[in-house]
């Protein structure tokens, strides 16, 4: 029986886990905290991603590698490559972890970003905001996913207190200044390569965030049919650039009508938590036919879907699982501000039914207002 190992032991560890259980699939987490949500479904080995005893034990016990976290250090992965198969490769996953890396790749290959920067000194910010111009947001190269590690410049009297709050981590993570986009959406293309360079995409998503942080998810998205071609073929250039193998997400800013990549995650993702329901196959299911070299499964949208983001705590089950069309799912964590802990999927038919049903869940959940941009673009 073949045990996948994967580095990270969250709530997509945890699903993978489920996704594999069907394919006969055993499982080995490693994290750096011993009660990662993962663990409460698949041992686990629990050590620092740099503890090399650690390291060991978790590859003597997994025939192939796999990732539920980026900021796993790359020298970690290139240590375990050189001792059992790794997937994606630790250069996606080293190249993904710098924002500086990932969106000079992307302009190589001919996709569209927001003007950036290099931001290694107090007078280089100087210079950069002069050359990319306000508004614009200043970013750590690494370590900064949820809106983490980000301050936004309106005005010149915001650059002191922006250097006050990143400035000290330039030496350890460097620093990336980015233009503001002023978008009209965010869209995500999550997509799956295999071993053999096979190619699959899901349907175009749109997403909506608060506070940095993924709120919904919708699927297909509305005007998916002008935008999916172009947002398809960004994917597929940069797997086929990285000679990547598993599922990834791509994020774009849609401006009048064009894309502009924002960044990419090289592992399952949350705008694809929506396919456990609402596909043919789902995101974790074919993550793992990708890095075992299986067929890759189907990513045909099974109607339509919206999948809410529970941030924080989890409210009430019931209005949900009330519905025909509602999917529950507790990762099991405790409460904690800012802390993703669950997430709900509707499914229906058609537009108009997903609409319906949606409005009496948030309703009953007294959370309209919070949802009401998925509920407008629902037609």
């Amino acid at each position: 029986m073949t045990t996948v190992g994967i580095l990270g032991g969250g709530q997509l560890a945890r699903m993978l886990a489920l996704a594999g259980a069907p394919l006969g699939l055993r499982f080995l987490a490693m994290d750096t905290s011993a009660d990662a949500c993962a663990g409460q479904f698949v041992p686990m080995v629990v050590g620092d991603w740099r503890d090399e005893a650690a390291l060991a034990e978790f590859a003597s016990r997994v025939d192939v590698a796999t990732f539920d976290f980026e900021n796993v250090p790359a020298e970690s992965a290139e240590w375990l490559a050189a001792r059992i198969p790794v997937f994606p490769a630790p250069r996606a996953l080293r190249i993904a972890q710098d924002r500086l890396a990932e969106k000079t790749l992307f302009n190589e290959l001919g996709i569209g970003t927001p003007a950036f920067a290099a931001v290694d000194t107090r007078a280089g910010l100087d210079e950069a905001v002069a050359r990319i111009g306000l508004p614009c947001i200043l970013k750590t190269r690494r370590l900064g996913y949820d809106g983490k590690g980000q301050f936004r410049l309106k005005t010149p009297a915001d650059l002191d207190a922006a250097w006050v709050a990143l400035g000290p981590q330039a030496p350890k993570v460097g620093l990336i200044l980015e233009a503001f986009v002023p978008f009209e959406r965010e869209v995500s293309v999550v997509a799956v390569r295999g071993r053999d360079g096979e190619f699959r995409a899901w349907p175009l998503t749109e997403n909506w965030h608060r506070d940095g942080i993924l709120s919904a998810s919708m699927a297909p998205c509305a005007d998916g049919a002008a935008l999916e071609p172009q947002a398809v073929a960004y994917a597929r250039k940069v797997a086929e650039a990285l000679d990547y193998v598993g599922v990834f997400a791509l994020e774009l800013f849609v401006r009048d009508g064009q894309l502009l990549a924002n960044e990419m995650a090289p592992r399952v993702h949350n705008s694809g938590h929506w396919t456990i329901e609402g596909a043919e196959t789902s995101q974790f299911e074919n993550h793992l036919r990708a890095v075992l070299g299986l067929p890759l499964g189907s990513t045909a949208a099974v109607g339509h879907s919206v999948m809410l983001n529970w941030i924080g705590a989890m409210p009430e089950a019931a209005p949900v699982l009330r519905s025909p069309a509602g999917h529950w799912h507790d990762y099991g964590k405790s409460s904690r501000e800012g802390r993703k802990v669950g997430h709900a999927t509707l499914r229906a038919d058609d537009r108009a039914t997903l609409r319906g049903e949606l409005e009496t869940a948030v309703d009953a959940l007294s959370r309209r207002e919070e949802f009401s941009g998925v509920i407008s673009r629902l037609g």
